[in-house]
């Protein structure tokens, strides 16, 4: 892609703005509404926007139609400055078919979300629209301990500046969660491990393109249903941005997945790839610390397995925080990136 036609970034919030907070996927806030409020709280008071909620923003169960009708509505109002998705879910690919694009493309916002959200993300990337992959009322403006300042001040420079900034390597980070059930879990941080630091393949140039890609198993959905994906050169000189979800796939299925895109000639595109450090913990997989450390340097192992049959001169990068662990930095959906191997920075311009 060439930088001059990459998308558009919509125009920025200001402190006072309505800002909707709606529901794409699973609608998280009307199970927990405690901790969907302990959010919102975080967007009053620190970052001073006036959270505005639709229909579906608690409605457990609701259809993709309906949830298609409150993104139109929230797209469209002159009032509502940027979107921000709740949670992600599992099927917020059922949603897109009924969306107008036409009302993006007339009233363009800034839309946050990660895991899920990379539906919206990607089909308003389609669009010629920026996002932002990152942010959840739920998962990160009610933390346990409290908003963490690294993912706060990335959302404030995404919400409200143009600047550029480093996405910095992390002292710890945690794959731990909370129980929502009991909010006596959400009074203290959980526990943290001390970061291992990224890892770097063919760092030996500095790349600067636009961002494509988030949660893994998503956009494989993308390429299985044939749906919202361009031909493959449209990516060429993109930087992909990849993160895992929850689901804690397999090493063998995170190699499948980029396998296909490989076959498919996708990965051949991107001459950097960006990998985030992957969710090693589940209450459903409670993986000790020592397998923790396997998993991701499994899963490491098999995104340089995939690079090496499809694009072996691309540079790697692996570890930045940017997926479903903890602090997780929001970072531009079409924006620029820039990947810099010898001095082993990467740069993101809101």
């Amino acid at each position: 892609m060439d930088i001059a036609a990459r998308p558009t970034t919509p125009p920025k919030a200001r402190p006072g703005d309505r800002v909707a907070v709606l529901s794409p996927s699973w609608a998280g806030p009307g199970a927990f509404p405690q901790v969907h409020e302990m959010g919102l709280r975080v967007l009053r008071d620190e970052l001073e926007l006036v959270p505005v909620e639709f229909p579906t923003t608690r409605q457990l169960g609701a259809s993709p139609e309906a949830r298609a009708r409150d993104l139109m509505a929230a797209f469209a109002d002159p009032d509502i400055r940027a979107v921000m998705a709740s949670i992600g879910g599992s099927d917020q690919i059922t949603v897109l078919a009924h969306l107008d694009p036409a009302v993006f493309v007339a009233h363009p916002k800034a839309f946050f979300g990660y895991s899920d959200n990379t539906n919206l993300l990607n089909w308003l990337w389609n669009l010629g629209i920026a996002g932002y992959h990152g942010g959840s009322t739920l998962a990160h403006l009610a933390r346990p301990g409290g908003v963490h300042p690294v993912f706060l001040e990335s959302l404030r420079r995404a919400l409200f500046t143009s600047e550029t900034a480093e996405i910095e390597p992390l002292a710890r980070f945690t794959d731990l969660q909370c129980e929502w059930e009991d909010l006596a879990t959400l009074v203290s941080p959980l526990p943290t491990t001390p970061d291992p630091g990224w890892a770097w393949h063919n760092a030996t140039r500095r790349v600067t393109g636009p961002t494509w890609g988030g949660n893994l198993e998503i956009v494989h959905w993308h390429l299985a249903a044939d749906r919202w994906i361009q031909p493959v050169e449209h990516y060429a000189g993109c930087v992909l941005l990849l993160e895992t979800s929850e689901e804690m796939p397999s090493a063998e299925e995170v190699f499948y997945m980029l396998r296909n895109f490989g076959e498919r000639g996708l990965l051949a595109q991107f001459p950097a790839v960006v990998m985030a450090k992957p969710k090693a913990w589940h209450p459903t997989k409670p993986l000790s610390e020592p397998q923790r450390v396997d998993y991701r340097l499994a899963q490491r192992d098999s995104v340089m397995r995939a690079m090496a049959a499809y694009n072996p001169e691309a540079m790697v990068v692996f570890g930045p925080d940017f997926g479903h662990t903890d602090p997780q930095y929001v970072v531009p959906y079409g924006g620029l990136m820039t990947v810099d191997g010898p001095e082993r920075r990467i740069t993101v311009n809101y």
